[in-house]
């Protein structure tokens, strides 16, 4: 297409630049003819009007001297009344070209070496017709021409590469968002789920470019819910397994208790191989947004209220903080209670019973802070815990729990933090930034640097009761 539109505008500049050039040539051409011969003729009229006075030879002679043409004219006087013929200056035209111009009584041009000569007939005092011949140079008749033609040939080819330099830009714009739009389609069929053309272009193809990109989006949404949805749904298996294994704690000995004890192992390691199977084919995508939001104190109470049972089951104490109130959080109702589950089911899996634990919830300006703390025997290496939960997972672990938990923070631009809580056990800090901004994309963000602020002096005064 490119090539074509600089074909086209060769094609189209080159006959404009001929249909006017050429006859602006000629007419050049002429007007300098025109110009020279004019000359010519104001020359010839300045001796016509001593022949009609005298015809003596030395008063003609000073005549044509006076007027500055004596080596380019001649005069040729008929003979008559006992006179000869009289010639004054150089003959270059034909005795009869002059001839004839003295019969016809008419000025006339004819062309000699080197150039043209212009015949003048004057009437004389005695009635007879002489001639004023004018020698034109063919260096005057040309005079200026080839430079008016060389700047008309100049501005010709300036306007063709002009218009081809033009026509190239334009089909360059109209081609290259084609060809984006054809490696992005190339690329989204070799499975890079990020590829994406730039909104640009002409109208047509920047809508096409639009149009690309929201069915690519579409393309990685339902991807991405769809492996989320599977790891999500099989975690969330883990709540009601947790509590089947404690509860077959109690079925005693026996072949029937020894069976149900290891269906339930099988199921927890079926439903891990599930978990690392949906997590291996995880398209490498955006986070997900935050979501329509949701009350997380709400959140925390039902989740509570669902994990106390288990709890007064196996002796544990348990306490909840700062749900007292409404705390909006930018995110679904849905995540958070997975991310909930995640942790209080770690607690319930990792640590012995009778362990407390504890939920607090701190709200800020621009900012909530979760806190899941049990009094357990901690975490010795929490970098390795949270690179667990970045996917390397380990025995009797899909590594999903904490990677639920970070994408959460990380999708409001907050965090993930563990440390060692009051309770002398593992502290769990969820930040979730509320101010709306983005996470960062590709790749895995560095916590942000956050100056203290009266909700971090709230959550250090909580930590030092």
């Amino acid at each position: 297409m490119r090539w074509a539109l600089v074909k086209v505008s060769l094609a189209v500049t080159t006959m404009v630049v001929v249909a006017f050039a050429v006859p602006l040539g000629l007419v050049i051409r002429e007007l300098a003819r025109d110009r020279a011969f004019s000359n010519a003729e104001r020359e010839a009229a300045a001796v016509a009007p001593a022949l009609s006075i005298t015809t003596d030879r030395d008063e003609l002679e000073r005549v044509v001297a006076s007027a500055g043409s004596d080596a380019g004219m001649a005069v040729h006087l008929p003979a008559g009344d006992g006179q000869e013929a009289l010639e004054l200056g150089r003959r270059r035209a034909a005795e009869a070209d002059i001839a004839a111009v003295r019969k016809l009584g008419r000025a006339s041009t004819t062309g000699v070496a080197g150039g043209s000569t212009l015949l003048q007939p004057v009437a004389l005092s005695t009635g007879k017709i002489a001639v004023v011949e004018v020698y034109v140079p063919e260096s005057e008749v040309t005079n200026g021409v080839g430079t008016a033609w060389a700047v008309l040939a100049a501005v010709g080819v300036a306007l063709i590469l002009g218009s081809v330099a033009v026509a190239d830009r334009l089909g360059v714009r109209m081609v290259r968002p084609a060809q984006r739009l054809v490696e992005g389609a190339h690329d989204l069929g070799e499975g890079r789920l990020g590829a994406r053309v730039p909104e640009e272009g002409p109208t047509e193809l920047r809508l096409a470019a639009v149009a690309f990109n929201s069915m690519a989006d579409q393309v990685v949404q339902l991807l991405a819910n769809e492996r989320e949805l599977a790891a999500d749904l099989s975690h969330r298996l883990r709540t009601p397994l947790t509590v089947l294994r404690l509860n077959t704690a109690s079925l005693g000995e026996g072949p029937a208790a020894d069976q149900t004890r290891t269906a339930v192992e099988q199921l927890e390691r079926e439903v891990d191989t599930i978990i690392r199977t949906a997590r291996e084919a995880k398209p490498q995508t955006a986070a997900a947004g935050p979501g329509a939001g949701c009350d997380a104190a709400e959140v925390v109470r039902e989740r509570m209220a669902f994990w106390s049972a288990l709890a007064e089951d196996e002796g544990r104490k348990w306490r909840v903080a700062g749900a007292d109130r409404p705390v909006r959080i930018p995110v679904a109702r849905a995540d958070l209670a997975a991310a909930l589950d995640a942790l209080l089911g770690n607690v319930f899996r990792h640590t012995a019973e009778g362990t407390a634990f504890a939920v607090d919830v701190h709200n800020g300006e621009d900012a909530v802070i979760v806190l899941v703390s049990d009094a357990g025997p901690g975490i010795p290496d929490p970098e390795a815990a949270m690179a667990r939960g970045r996917g390397s997972g380990s025995d009797g672990s899909t590594g999903l729990g904490l990677d639920i938990v970070r994408r959460l923070a990380e999708s409001t631009g907050g965090d993930v933090r563990i440390g060692s809580s009051v309770l002398g056990g593992t502290e769990v800090r969820i930040w979730i930034q509320l101010d709306g901004r983005a996470p960062a994309t590709g790749g895995h963000r560095q916590p942000r640097r956050r100056r203290p602020g009266r909700l971090a002096a709230v959550y250090h005064r909580s930590r030092t009761r």
